[in-house]
């Protein structure tokens, strides 16, 4: 299946091994994956994107992961995506 027909998913962590551990499983698994290490950062690439899904760590510095849906979902580009939370580290979700 070319890339253009896999369903994207957004993954917003500040822990670079969890976005190894997630960005491989779902690559694997067939979906075309984009990475955010911020809140901040994921607004601003969801002005050139458009995920089929957003994977949003609850705990990050700067904008948390409950701001940083809170922002999503007051937007009218970006309130239909729906949001998965989690909170792990490698050692207790890998």
């Amino acid at each position: 299946m070319d890339d253009e027909k896999k369903a994207g998913i957004l993954i917003v962590d500040d822990n670079p091994a969890n976005l190894d551990v997630l960005v491989d499983y779902l690559e694997d698994s067939g979906f075309r994956i984009f990475v955010s290490t911020s809140g901040e950062r994921a607004i601003q690439q969801l002005e050139h994107i458009q995920p089929d899904i957003i994977m949003l760590d609850i705990m990050m510095p700067g904008m948390d992961g409950f701001e940083t849906c809170r922002y999503l979902k007051e937007k009218k580009a970006t309130r239909h995506i729906p949001i998965i939370f989690y909170d792990c580290t490698v050692r207790d979700c890998g």
